[in-house]
C-alpha cells in the first residue's frame, strides 16, 4: 500500500466508526424532542467535557493559530491561550451554570427558546436565531475549509480539497441526523481523543525530526528571531491585546452549539468538572499548535497570506510517515466534524422551536426534528457553495464569527441575571452593538478593537434600555441554583 492509500485508508476507517457510532445513537435515541436535541439531559463528566471540548476546537486551532504563529511568532500563544484557559470555565460557571438551571425549569431546548421564554418575548428568539444563524455559517465555512487545505496539502494535491469537504459534510449529516444529540456527543468523545493525543505526538515527532526542540528554537533563532519575542507588533500591544482577549474569552458562551451542550448536563457536578478540566486541556493544546508554526517559519519559509494555514500539515508531512500522517488528516477531521455535528444540530433545533413554531403552533415534535434534519442538510449545501470560492484566511473569517457572538453576551448573562432586564433591552443591546461591533469601518481608536467597542455599546444599550424601561413583572426572578 503506498502513501496515499495508507492516508485514505486512515481516513475511511474513522469514517466508519463515527457513522457505527452514529448508528448506535440512533438506536436509543427517541421522537422526543428533548431527548433528540439534548440526549436526554443525561450527559456526565466525561462526555461532557468531550463534547464542549471538541466542540470548541476547530481548524482555527489546528491551521489557523499555526498560521498565526507563523507570521507573528510566540506571543500568539498569550494572544489566545493564556487568557482563554481562564475566561472559558469562568463563563460556563456564570452564565452556563444559571443557563442550565433556567433551561430545566421553563423546559426550553435551545439558547433562543429560553431567552424567549424568560423575557416572554417570541421576537426575541426569532432575532438570536437569525444572529446565530448569521455567525454561524462563517464559522462552519472555517471548518470546511480546514478540511480542503488539510487534505489537498498530506496527500500533495492528489485527493482534491473539494471532493473531501463533501464527503465530510455528507458523513457528517447522515450522523448527525440519524442520532441527534446523542450521536453528536458519542462521536466527540473519540474526536476529541483523536486530536488531542495526535496534536501533542505530532509536536514531538515534529521536534525530533528538526533535531530536538532546542535545535528547532535555535533555527529560529537565526533565521526569524523577531519570531521569538513579542516584540512591538501592533496585534500584542496592550489595547489591541486587552480587546482580543476579552472577546475570545467571551464568544465561547455566546456559541449556540456550546450553550446548548451544556443544557444537556446530567448536573452540577459534571459542569463543575468540566471546569477544572477545561484549562489544562486547552493549554495542552495550544502550546504545541503555536510551536509547530513558529519552527516552520524557520523550517518551510516564504508561505503568504492564506498559505501559511498549510504549515501544520506540511510540517507532519515533512516530518511523520504515512500512518502519521493518515492520523494528522483524521485529527483535523475529527477537530471539523466535532464542531460541524453541535453546529448544525443546534441550528436545526432552532428552526423548527424558535421560527416555524411561531407560524405553526400545533407542530408535533416528529414535525420538528424532521424539520430540523432537513434544515442540516441545507446547510451543509449552503457551506459547501461557500467552500468553492473561498474568502479570507481561516483565522480572518473566525475572527468575524467571534465578534458577532461576543455582542450577544450582554443579553445572555443579564437576561438570567437582571429582573429588570427586558426583551426591549436585550433587541436593542444586540441590534447596536453588533452594528457598532462588527459591521462598523475604519480604524478602531486608540487601538482597542472594533468587538470591544461593539460590546461596551452593547452593555450601555442593555443596561439603559432595561433601566429606563424596567420588566413590569415584579415575580421574575434570577435562579442560580
Amino acid at each position: 500500500m503506498g502513501e496515499l492509500g495508507v492516508i485514505a485508508a486512515v481516513c475511511i476507517a474513522y469514517f466508519v466508526i463515527v457513522l457505527v457510532i452514529g448508528a448506535v445513537a440512533a438506536r436509543r435515541t427517541t421522537t422526543d424532542a428533548a431527548d433528540y436535541f439534548l440526549g436526554g439531559r443525561q450527559a456526565r463528566t466525561l462526555v461532557l467535557f468531550m463534547a464542549l471540548f471538541g466542540t470548541n476546537v476547530t481548524p482555527f486551532v489546528l491551521l489557523g493559530v499555526p498560521g498565526l504563529a507563523y507570521h507573528e511568532g510566540v506571543g500568539v500563544f498569550g494572544y489566545n491561550a493564556a487568557i482563554v484557559a481562564l475566561g472559558i470555565p469562568l463563563t460556563f460557571w456564570l452564565i452556563g451554570r444559571p443557563a442550565w438551571h433556567a433551561a430545566r425549569e421553563c423546559g426550553a431546548i435551545t439558547p433562543a427558546e429560553l431567552y424567549a421564554r424568560r423575557l416572554d418575548s417570541g421576537a426575541l428568539g426569532v432575532v438570536l436565531f437569525v444572529a446565530y444563524t448569521v455567525y454561524t455559517l462563517p464559522y462552519l465555512v472555517t471548518s470546511v475549509l480546514g478540511v480542503a487545505v488539510a487534505t489537498e496539502t498530506f496527500t500533495a494535491g492528489a485527493i482534491d480539497g473539494e471532493l473531501a469537504a463533501a464527503v465530510l459534510l455528507v458523513v457528517t449529516v447522515v450522523y448527525t441526523t440519524a442520532g441527534g444529540m446523542r450521536a453528536t456527543m458519542w462521536t466527540n468523545v473519540l474526536q476529541g481523543a483523536v486530536f488531542m493525543v495526535f496534536i501533542v505526538v505530532a509536536a514531538v515527532a515534529i521536534a525530533d525530526g528538526l533535531g530536538g526542540a532546542a535545535a528547532a528554537t535555535a533555527a529560529v533563532q537565526r533565521l526569524a528571531p523577531e519570531l521569538l519575542v513579542v516584540g512591538d507588533r501592533p496585534r500584542f500591544a496592550f489595547a489591541s491585546w486587552g480587546s482580543w482577549s476579552l472577546a475570545i474569552s467571551l464568544t465561547v458562551i455566546a456559541f449556540p452549539h456550546m450553550l446548548v451542550r451544556v443544557f444537556a448536563a446530567r448536573d452540577q457536578a459534571a459542569l463543575r468538572n468540566t471546569c477544572r478540566l477545561y484549562p489544562p486541556a486547552l493549554l495542552a493544546l495550544w502550546l504545541p499548535a503555536v510551536l509547530i508554526g513558529v519552527w516552520g517559519a524557520a523550517a518551510i519559509p516564504g508561505l503568504e497570506g492564506r498559505a501559511s494555514d498549510r504549515i501544520f500539515p506540511l510540517m507532519v508531512t515533512a516530518h511523520t510517515g504515512p500512518w502519521m500522517q493518515g492520523l494528522g488528516l483524521a485529527a483535523i477531521l475529527a477537530a471539523v466534524m466535532s464542531t460541524l455535528d453541535a453546529q448544525f444540530l443546534t441550528l436545526s433545533s432552532m428552526l423548527g422551536r424558535d421560527a416555524l413554531r411561531r407560524v405553526w403552533p400545533a407542530m408535533s415534535e416528529r414535525a420538528e426534528i424532521r424539520a430540523g434534519q432537513g434544515f442540516s442538510m441545507v446547510l451543509a449545501v449552503v457551506t459547501f457553495v461557500v467552500v468553492l470560492w473561498p474568502p479570507d484566511s481561516i483565522f480572518g473569517i473566525a475572527t468575524f464569527s467571534f465578534s458577532g457572538y461576543v455582542m450577544l453576551v450582554p443579553t445572555l448573562y443579564l437576561g438570567l441575571c437582571w429582573r429588570r432586564f427586558t426583551a426591549a433591552a436585550a433587541i436593542g443591546s444586540i441590534v447596536v452593538g453588533n452594528l457598532l461591533g462588527v459591521f462598523a469601518m475604519g480604524a478602531p481608536p486608540w487601538g482597542v478593537l472594533p468587538v470591544a467597542w461593539g460590546l461596551a455599546a452593547a452593555i450601555v444599550v442593555a443596561v439603559g434600555v432595561a433601566w429606563w424601561r424596567p420588566r413590569a413583572d415584579a415575580t421574575f426572578a434570577t435562579r442560580r441554583g
